[in-house]
């Protein structure tokens, strides 16, 4: 995937700098973006209108050659790297090979982004090279909008996520109900099995995750809270999974709310209101809308309803006490946001919808799709029907 990049060429003309510059490992997401390439360990990326790789040691010198979408590879030892390092020390010596680095390519001013490394822009200012930080995070910026391409990418982690909710959903109507509580083969079912059941079937499809919520119960009042232990019957169970695709690393994101055995009325109608909420901010999802009106579209609905939002008090602790969604791609959580002052949605940006209601007295209910906006509306990525009770 080749990204357009006329946006940067155009911020740092305006800014009035050479070039944009990286040092990360490719876990940060503009790294990996810029550069094209995967590697655990920090490298430098210099972006002057063409895409040129730095490396401090020759380790990934030729794997980078073979696979990043840089004009040029370069190693520190091409700049004298390790002569300026017994003169220097290790940070200085490194900030000589930079700024020569830089200097080959006619570069004497850049920008960063919010992230870069301050002993690195320090280190270079006393190399005389001219260092911005870019408050606007450009490439951040850039990637908020997806190509056709990382559509797909996206599309196919979200493929393997619904084949995980599906092993989810599975234990739950199989588990029996003993003392009020989900068993499984004879054990109680923990949400800790769960998750495991939910990672291996990721693994299997490709794609895997640091963690994910399965939680029940006064758990499942806390939207970020992972969950632990036994399940209840007739609780509702908030399973939310974000799973990044192995090799194109790209995310999907999906949360769906069970309930094994007879709700409650509140949770009966918390779990209709939110039902109401995302087809309300779907309605408003449209190229041109900001993400405060898909927001408040959801909180219409609530407020409505007499139940507690932050739009309608920021103080909130129950209700509906988060944002209605963000944006997915390289990162779970990156632009776009679906929020209040959040600002024009364009064709290409995917989001997630995820209205939801917490209160310890009830629970958790939480309901989310992964959609992509387009030019006449929204294409919603995520193929998972909706249902309480199993």
């Amino acid at each position: 995937m080749n990204p357009d990049l006329s946006m940067l060429d155009d911020h740092l003309s305006e800014l009035g700098v050479d070039g944009y510059l990286l040092e990360a490992d490719s876990e940060d997401a503009d790294q990996y973006y810029l550069s094209g390439f995967d590697a655990p360990d920090p490298f430098v990326t210099l972006y002057d209108g063409e895409v040129h790789l730095l490396f401090a040691r020759s380790l990934e010198y030729g794997r980078a050659v073979r696979e990043s979408r840089a004009a040029s590879v370069e190693r520190g030892s091409n700049y004298d790297y390790e002569t300026h390092v017994e003169e220097s020390g290790p940070h200085e010596g490194w900030s000589r090979t930079l700024a020569a680095f830089l200097a080959a390519y006619g570069v004497e001013s850049v920008a960063t982004p919010p992230e870069f490394p301050l002993q690195t822009a320090d280190g270079l200012r006393e190399q005389g090279v001219t260092v911005d930080p870019d408050d606007e995070g450009v490439v951040t910026e850039i990637r908020a909008t997806k190509t056709d391409e990382e559509v797909e990418q996206i599309r196919q982690a979200q493929r393997a996520n619904e084949a995980a909710m599906a092993r989810a959903e599975t234990l739950f109507r199989t588990a029996t109900v003993e003392d009020g509580l989900l068993h499984h083969e004879g054990e109680p079912l923990t949400s800790e099995r769960v998750k495991e059941a939910i990672e291996v079937t990721l693994l299997r499809h490709g794609c895997a995750l640091d963690e994910t919520i399965v939680a029940c119960g006064t758990d499942a009042a806390d939207p970020h809270d992972r969950g632990s232990g036994p399940l209840a019957a007739g609780e509702p169970i908030i399973v939310d999974i974000f799973p990044r695709d192995k090799t194109n690393r790209y995310h999907a994101d999906m949360t769906r709310t069970f309930c094994r055995g007879d709700p409650d009325e509140t949770v009966r109608e918390w779990y209709d209101l939110t039902a109401e909420a995302k087809r309300a901010a779907l309605d408003a999802l449209e190229p041109g809308a900001t993400g405060e009106e898909v927001h408040a579209a959801v909180c219409d609905v609530y407020e409505a309803a007499d139940l507690p939002t932050l739009r309608a008090d920021p103080t909130a602790e129950t209700g509906f006490i988060h944002s209605t969604g963000h944006g997915v791609g390289l990162d779970v959580h990156e632009l776009p946001r679906v929020s209040e002052s959040a600002g024009e949605l364009r064709p290409g940006q995917v989001v997630t919808i995820e209205p939801g209601l917490y209160d310890p007295e009830v629970g958790g209910i939480r309901i989310e799709d992964i959609v992509v906006v387009t030019g006449d509306g929204y294409e919603n990525l995520t193929d998972y029907e909706e249902s309480l009770v199993v």
